[in-house]
């Protein structure tokens, strides 16, 4: 496997040296297949930069961990041997631990309340407080590529209402916010790694979990855990964290070919992972999956005592609350 790792990047690098000499170069890392939804997103990306740069900035895409684990990565981001990290907001807690807050649970009404706080001048300060300290930042409107593109929550019995949550043993990852949320809720919360999941839920361990709608599929969740319901708890993006001092050093026709390929990505992204969840829905409803939307009132009103609570005894980012509510009037 390490053979293969250092060839296929090997194979990259060597093609970086075909490059015109007059072209600026950037190197983008992402964890997806080149096959996936989002991996072929990526891959528009860089014909769009090309294209609108007419060559004078080429995106040399390295999928699938090719330049190494997150941490390595971040360390080749920082230094400017990469230019672009594809992946969601979570890597720059290290950096600014607010942003956990980005994917509160059942803290917003749809995507575009989310955006508008992704937007706003409290996340703004978040992200400039990680740049100070990383030399990272996102690179334009910060929830324009969409990931999931929604939750769901996957279990191996039937979840209709929250009700139905009081004693599940559900799956969360090692995030404090997320496990607090759904321990209001009701739920038994266990921390496993992703990728023990489907064995855990097979063997009742765990018996449900959530996940970006896309992914079920793929990790064979419907195999084990044939009940979905969709939750809209939380929403996701794919952030594209750039170095600071390269997005910096470009001219003014180059940026702005630049950030018009990341727009137009942006709005592709929503109608390409619309088509492939939806798709992969009814495939899975045929194989006998269970599909219910959830009425998540009361899943909101509980997280919102929560929050209130939270915020009292000072556990919630200062502002935070009020750049939600401030987010929710920026529509009327």
């Amino acid at each position: 496997m390490k053979r293969s790792m250092l060839a296929a990047t090997f194979t990259a690098l060597s093609a970086a040296a075909l490059i015109p000499a007059h072209a600026d170069t950037w190197r983008m890392a992402t964890k997806m297949p080149v096959d996936s939804p989002e991996g072929q997103l990526f891959q528009q990306f860089a014909e769009k930069v090309n294209r609108y740069t007419d060559g004078e900035l080429t995106i040399q895409i390295f999928p699938n961990e090719q330049l190494g684990k997150e941490d390595a990565v971040l360390e080749q981001l920082q230094s400017g041997v990469v230019t672009i990290y594809a992946e969601g907001f979570n890597f720059m807690k290290r950096w600014e631990p607010e942003l956990a807050w980005v994917v509160a649970p059942f803290a917003f009404d749809d995507y575009e309340h989310w955006s508008r706080f992704m937007n706003s001048k409290l996340v703004d300060s978040w992200f400039e407080q990680a740049a100070e300290k990383s030399g990272i930042v996102p690179l334009g409107d910060p929830s324009a590529i969409i990931r999931g593109p929604y939750r769901v929550l996957l279990s191996n019995k039937p979840v209709n209402s929250l009700a139905d949550v009081d004693g599940l043993k559900m799956r969360m990852p090692a995030n404090q916010l997320l496990m607090k949320v759904w321990d209001s809720l009701g739920a038994q919360v266990m921390t496993l790694p992703w990728t023990e999941v489907y064995q855990s839920i097979s063997k009742d361990i765990v018996q449900a979990v959530t996940s970006p709608a896309a992914m079920v599929e793929s990790m064979r969740f419907n195999e084990v855990a044939p009940y979905m319901a969709r939750t809209n708890e939380y929403y996701q993006s794919i952030g594209f964290m750039t170095n600071q001092a390269a997005l910096d050093g470009l001219d003014d026709d180059t940026r702005a070919g630049l950030m018009r390929a990341y727009r137009e990505t942006g709005e592709e992204s929503h109608d390409v992972l619309a088509k492939v969840t939806q798709a992969s829905l009814e495939r899975m409803q045929q194989e006998g999956l269970t599909y219910t939307e959830l009425d998540t009132q009361p899943f909101i009103e509980r997280t919102q005592q929560r929050y209130q609570q939270m915020d009292t005894d000072g556990d919630l980012p200062a502002g935070f609350l009020q750049a939600v509510k401030d987010s929710r009037g920026a529509a009327e």
